[in-house]
């Protein structure tokens, strides 16, 4: 069985999201990037955009204004300071 990497997205409000996962892909304000299980350390902030959160054949699309991302060796903690997650029956 491969890593899982711990995520949690978080905003004021609530807790979005927590689990454990194969990726996440997020819009930083240098460029958009990926996080697997066992990435290295670093603190980012974040862009207006789309956090992708994937597991298998399951897929989480979560849009996000402003925050910041932290990784470190427990996972991936994602500090939006507004987010929602996107809908296809939405749009």
């Amino acid at each position: 069985m491969a890593d899982k990497l711990h995520v949690s997205l978080v905003t004021p409000e609530k807790e979005l999201f927590s689990g454990d996962v194969d990726q996440v892909i997020a819009p930083g304000t240098e460029g958009e990037f990926g996080v697997l299980a066992n990435h290295a350390p670093f603190m980012t902030t974040l862009a207006e955009g789309s956090v992708v959160i994937l597991d298998g054949d399951k897929r989480r699309v979560f849009n996000v204004r402003g925050g910041f991302a932290d990784v470190n060796a427990s996972g991936m903690t994602i500090l939006a300071e507004h987010a929602e997650e996107y809908s296809e029956s939405a749009h």
